[in-house]
């Protein structure tokens, strides 16, 4: 651990977005209401709604209510390099700025004013910690379920969480990259996140590696940051014993057969990862019988172990 004050500890403030500028300027707005953010920075994925403009105009913005805003600062990427390429750099550039702690978060995210606040009041004893994400539009329920350490149990909504969790917090358990905070000598030691992966993975990947790595890693309940409802994750299968994250985004399918199968391969060992696959053959042979996601699954398992990273490209709008 650093030897500086967490008090004087400075805090960077990522984001990475593409192709959402309302999102993102709602985001900017209220990271101007948080109290303690050095920066924000803001990578953008090269997208074509006028957020690379709307970024460079910030370095115009004015004082308001007496207290000067939080600087901006924005880089939009040649190509679209998906999250785990725009967190890899931004976690990157936050690290060359002098950042102690990095606050990560996607730009359809909204922290709570006090977020940050009660995050910080724990970074005496965590390394990589964050929020609980829940619906925009109704916060008792969770956009992003929880299994809870030590079974099988996934909850749905805050009451559940409030329950299980101890002095505040669940401890092993992140949700990454949504409002989390990771401290500079950790990421020094486990390295940024596998750029290559493109999205879907390359955070549970990051968590992995933290965790490996002897990180010390929480949610803390009463941090909130409110997110999009994105329906409800995970299909049930097998006459409702498990669950499958099916999407109808062949783009997303792709990353997730390929990266999820790598993930439990490195961390898990082989017999998970081939659990995976027979969930896979299930799903789309009986759950929801599709040949084409077979093939799709197949193409991109195959594409992974041979460590190639480039065939999601072929799905990009």
């Amino acid at each position: 651990m650093t030897d500086q004050p967490f008090d004087d500890r400075r805090v960077v403030a990522v984001a990475v977005t593409f192709n959402r500028l309302d999102l993102l300027q709602r985001l900017v707005a209220r990271l101007d209401e948080v109290s303690g953010i050095a920066e924000v920075l803001v990578i953008d994925n090269a997208s074509s709604d006028g957020t690379g403009e709307w970024l460079a105009g910030l370095d115009d913005r004015e004082t308001t209510d007496d207290r000067p805003t939080t600087p901006v600062l924005g880089r939009t990427l040649a190509e679209n390099r998906g999250g785990a390429g725009g967190f890899h750099d931004g976690l990157a550039w936050a690290l060359e700025r002098g950042a102690d702690l990095v606050w990560l978060m996607d730009d359809d995210g909204l922290p709570e004013p006090d977020c940050l606040d009660i995050l910080l009041a724990h970074s005496a004893d965590l390394d990589f910690w964050g929020p609980v994400v829940v619906d925009e539009a109704n916060p008792d329920r969770l956009v992003f379920p929880i299994r809870l350490p030590g079974g099988t149990r996934v909850v749905h909504r805050m009451d559940d969480v409030a329950d299980a969790a101890v002095d505040g917090l669940i401890r092993d358990v992140v949700i990454p990259f949504n409002g989390v905070l990771v401290t500079r000598e950790l990421v020094e030691r486990i390295g940024l996140p596998r750029e290559e992966f493109f999205i879907w993975g390359d955070d549970h990947e990051y968590r992995l590696r933290a965790e490996r790595d002897g990180g010390r890693i929480a949610t803390v309940v009463d941090a909130r940051v409110r997110h999009p409802s994105v329906g409800d994750l995970g299909t049930p299968m097998m006459f409702r014993r498990t669950t499958y994250n099916h999407t109808p985004s062949d783009l997303k399918h792709y990353c997730m057969a390929r990266n999820n199968l790598l993930n439990l391969r490195d961390y898990r060992g082989w017999s998970h990862a081939l659990m995976f696959v027979a969930k896979t053959l299930w799903f789309y042979s009986f759950t929801r019988p599709s040949a084409g996601r077979i093939v799709l699954s197949a193409r991109a398992m195959y594409a992974g172990l041979r460590g190639d990273f480039t065939g999601h490209r072929r799905y990009l709008a």
